[in-house]
């Protein structure tokens, strides 16, 4: 069976989007939007999510728009969607958060 062709503009993120691991994302997500005109971030996978990396989202959705690239969040895993709900920002992301909320995935 042939393998699925990798999307350069897609960015398949797992285990920590935590301060520890910000620092690293960040150069992949600013190369992911310099070279694309759309990034797409899948989070399905990240396991740990705190303020650091709801921030990192902020920062690469206004990247994105500065450099008039569109931006979209997939996937959400259940950490990611707790945050985005206890912090109020899932608003902030509109069209951009094509997450799955199913009431299994929050819980």
């Amino acid at each position: 069976m042939p393998k699925k062709k990798e999307r350069s503009n897609l960015l398949v993120i797992e285990g920590e989007l935590t301060i520890y691991t910000v620092g690293e994302l960040k150069e992949r997500i600013l190369g992911t939007l310099l070279a694309n005109d759309e990034l797409e971030m899948d989070l399905s996978a990240v396991e740990e999510f705190d303020a650091a990396g709801l921030q990192l989202l902020i920062v690469a959705k206004k990247g994105a728009s500065a450099l008039n690239r569109k931006f979209h969040l997939t996937g959400c895993s259940a950490a990611v969607l707790s945050l985005l709900d206890l912090s109020g920002l899932a608003s902030f992301f509109g069209d951009s958060l094509t997450c799955a909320t199913s009431e299994e995935e929050i819980a």
